[in-house]
């Protein structure tokens, strides 16, 4: 009896045990959802009805709203609707239950952490809604990146038809560019105006021709030429040039076939000036049928004087050429054909063959300074004073060239001393305009325009030697240019190249032609040369007059 008093007592405490364990795991869990809901805070958001704004829909922009709301629900987010009707821009800000739709749309970027306005179409008026997770993340919106990826793809869809295109214009006219320049050389190797650079002919007094394959060789012998000189034929501000042969031996006469020569002879007190000619000339890319052709550089120092050594162009130098003579209109194409030419190649980047090479600014380009060699083409001299136009030079260094050049044929931004120094364009610019008073020249001379005057160099109503500042009132003051009669223009070819002239010596820099256009030019007027009579040139005196005795 005892044991099961014993038994049943044990019963009952196990069943008191059980019951109080069960009763404090389930208060623990109580508590623990209690402590849960009371450490979860309800998110704030800012909460104001339907105002105007000033947001318009573009970048980003604040609600403007300065009621901050505390979320009631745990499901609520903050949310921003933007709308424009009319001119007129509304927002207004909410706490609402992620789950349920608002003005008919679902919530689908609440756990964003900033608002981004999305456009719903459908709503009546433009439209725009976002919704976050972030405590008053609702009072700035965000427009940019959805409206700006459309509008970016709208704009690449519509350019990328205008691109091709444009590519497709562009090589066309560039393969045309080659295929005319390769036309146009192939048909000057054909007729008296021979631009090959594989020989230079030359003739002496003579009348016997003597050829080069080499240009611009330096003599590298310690020994100095055996040159005998014969008679002055030019005198310079820098130099005197002189007819003179080589004697038989040397290494020049013998191997490059020259026998009659030029030699340009500098004092010591020039230095500078031989040494920037002989440089200029040194380079083998200045190697072309209308630049003169150079064979060797000398420092005499016995003689106390640097050399030039080029070929003779007995014809002599252009404006001593057209003082006796008169030329046709064959030859006025083919004197400034040849000159545009010469200048083209000074001024280009490239050679012939596509190789690149420092462009070149004469910087003194007049009739004294172009020799006219046998077949009556121009050649290029005196680079005394000519600018390697190196992208590497500074402005300092551009700048430390100074105002040079002859006052009668300075551009008007040369003698104002205003050439821009940031573009060396601007040094090829004052090169054409001085290239377009010596076309002028030509003209004058020439017996399409009908009765022709004595020679007379451009601005001939000035003084011989015109200074820089005479130049100033006729050229910058007055806007003087040479006079184009009405007479010229009754012929069709130098009409055209007097449209030219008049394009080249424009006040404005930028407006003038390049070289390379005007020789274009020249080559497209070549049809017209072939209707011509091709006269030969008219002497105004005899030509053993012209030249010198050399006996």
């Amino acid at each position: 009896m005892r044991t099961r008093c014993m038994v049943r007592l044990s019963m009952e405490l196990l069943r008191f045990s059980v019951f109080w364990c069960g009763a404090i795991l389930f208060g623990s869990v109580q508590l623990e959802e209690a402590g849960a809901n009371i450490m979860k805070p309800k998110i704030l958001c800012k909460f104001c009805d339907v105002r105007a704004t000033s947001c318009t829909g573009k970048g980003s922009c604040k609600a403007e709203c300065e009621i901050t709301s505390i979320c009631p629900n745990d499901e609520d987010v903050c949310v921003s609707t933007w709308r424009k009707k009319d001119d007129n821009f509304t927002i207004d800000t909410v706490c609402h239950n992620r789950s349920q739709k608002l003005h008919g749309l679902v919530l689908d970027d609440y756990n964003n952490s900033k608002c981004e306005m999305k456009e719903r179409k459908g709503m009546g008026s433009l439209f725009f809604i976002c919704s976050c997770s972030e405590d008053e993340c609702n009072e700035h919106v965000f427009f940019n990146s959805y409206m700006d990826s459309q509008v970016v793809a709208v704009i690449l869809v519509s350019l990328v038809p205008l691109l091709v295109m444009a590519v497709v214009v562009i090589t066309s006219f560039y393969c045309y560019r080659v295929y005319r320049q390769r036309q146009a050389s192939s048909k000057r190797k054909r007729g008296r105006l021979d631009f090959s650079d594989a020989h230079a002919i030359m003739i002496d007094d003579e009348g016997s021709d003597s050829s080069s394959t080499h240009a611009n060789n330096l003599n590298h012998n310690t020994e100095l030429l055996p040159i005998e000189l014969e008679v002055q034929v030019g005198k310079g501000r820098f130099a005197e040039v002189y007819k003179a042969k080589l004697k038989q031996g040397s290494s020049v006469s013998e191997e490059q076939g020259f026998e009659t020569v030029a030699i340009k002879i500098f004092q010591y007190e020039e230095y500078a000036s031989w040494k920037n000619e002989k440089e200029i000339f040194s380079d083998a890319d200045l190697r072309h049928d209308n630049v003169l052709h150079f064979l060797t550089a000398e420092d005499r120092k016995a003689q106390r004087q640097c050399w030039l050594i080029t070929a003779y162009h007995p014809q002599g130098n252009l404006q001593e050429f057209l003082i006796h003579h008169i030329v046709s209109w064959h030859d006025l194409w083919q004197l400034g054909g040849s000159l545009a030419l010469g200048v083209a190649h000074l001024h280009s980047d490239h050679t012939t063959c596509g190789r690149y090479k420092v462009p070149i600014a004469h910087r003194d380009i007049k009739s004294s300074n172009i020799l006219v060699k046998s077949n009556l083409t121009c050649c290029l001299c005196d680079f005394g004073l000519a600018l390697r136009l190196d992208n590497a030079l500074s402005v300092d260094e551009l700048a430390n060239s100074g105002q040079v050049g002859t006052a009668r044929y300075m551009a008007p931004e040369v003698l104002e001393s205003r050439i821009n120094l940031e573009n060396i364009e601007s040094f090829k610019q004052a090169d054409v305009y001085s290239m377009a008073l010596v076309l002028w020249e030509i003209i004058s001379r020439c017996n399409a325009i009908g009765e022709v005057k004595e020679y007379e160099p451009p601005f001939g109503n000035l003084r011989e030697h015109p200074c820089v500042e005479s130049m100033k009132d006729s050229v910058l003051r007055d806007r003087g240019r040479p006079e184009i009669p009405d007479s010229w223009i009754n012929h069709t070819g130098i009409q055209m190249v007097c449209a030219s002239i008049d394009e080249c010596w424009d006040h404005d820099p930028e407006a003038r032609l390049t070289a390379q256009c005007v020789a274009e030019r020249f080559s497209d007027m070549e049809y017209l040369d072939k209707l011509s009579d091709r006269s030969d040139s008219e002497e105004k005196i005899p030509e053993e007059i012209l030249m010198v005795d050399e006996k």
